[in-house]
């Protein structure tokens, strides 16, 4: 079974998800940060493939990914890096990025590479969902790789239902139409869209991703969805601390709630 299947069929709520880029702050710490993340108790990871032009994300993702790129990171460098990882590590996987790159290194070459490195599944924001069912999903499907689709407060209930339908793992729901990055709180416009999803009764579960930074923020997205993702607050610790390891055990005191 698919690891992400498995994650979601055995924990229901409060999962947490953390992401990072990969080749920061240093090229060879993918590895250290990943088994850093499932030591302190993380129930999967986004490893971010640096991009040079990110449009959904903010100024701190779009810095880091700036840095790896610099440091020389490449999604061929990230898949040799990751090709023991599951000689240890059991938590679902993912590989988050744009298409650009994923293109330039052949979509199939890619899912190949993503199941034999253990990659469970990837998320590709800007992958049109008609193109994903066109071309993309029967090869994903083919090597056991997740394609987890974006919905926005934009996303009309049609289009949504639609998603539901044609995918599997998990859908991201996206907190705001802007791009990433840290918010200390959801205001009622966001909560009203937490609200509207719920009613759907949609057949996938979902993670809020997007502005949670805090304990509140993640305490509004655990009650609305089956856990959060958190990106721009804990690379941002990263390149405060030492070590992953320091970072992680800062990101989860300042979430400290019942939930960890």
């Amino acid at each position: 079974m698919n690891r992400i299947t498995q994650l979601f069929e055995t924990k229901k709520k409060d999962i947490l998800s953390i992401y990072f880029c990969a080749g920061y702050p240093k090229v060879d710490s993918t590895a250290e940060v990943i088994r850093a993340l499932e030591h302190n108790g993380v129930n999967m990871i986004e490893i971010g493939i640096p991009f040079s032009d990110p449009m959904a994300d903010g100024v701190v993702i779009q810095n880091a990914a700036t840095q790896a790129l610099r440091n020389g990171m490449s999604l061929a460098l990230l898949f040799d890096q990751l090709k023991d990882i599951r000689s240890d590590v059991v938590i679902p996987l993912l590989l988050m990025g744009y298409l650009n790159p994923v293109m330039q290194y052949g979509f199939e070459n890619f899912c190949r590479s993503c199941r034999d490195c253990g990659i469970d599944g990837c998320i590709i924001p800007d992958l049109p969902f008609d193109d994903y069912l066109n071309d993309f999903k029967p090869i994903a499907e083919r090597y056991g790789v997740k394609v987890i689709m974006l919905i926005t407060p934009e996303t009309s209930d049609k289009r949504i239902r639609f998603i539901d339908e044609h995918t599997d793992g998990f859908i991201y729901m996206v907190s705001s139409a802007a791009t990433t990055g840290a918010q200390q709180s959801f205001d009622e416009q966001k909560q009203a869209y937490f609200r509207r999803i719920n009613a759907m009764s949609l057949r996938n579960p979902r993670m809020v991703g997007f502005g949670i930074s805090n304990r509140d923020t993640l305490r509004v997205a655990c009650d609305n969805a089956s856990g959060a993702i958190i990106g721009s607050k804990f690379v941002t610790l990263q390149g405060e601390n030492p070590s992953p390891e320091a970072a992680i055990k800062q990101l989860l005191a300042g979430l400290s709630t019942s939930l960890f």
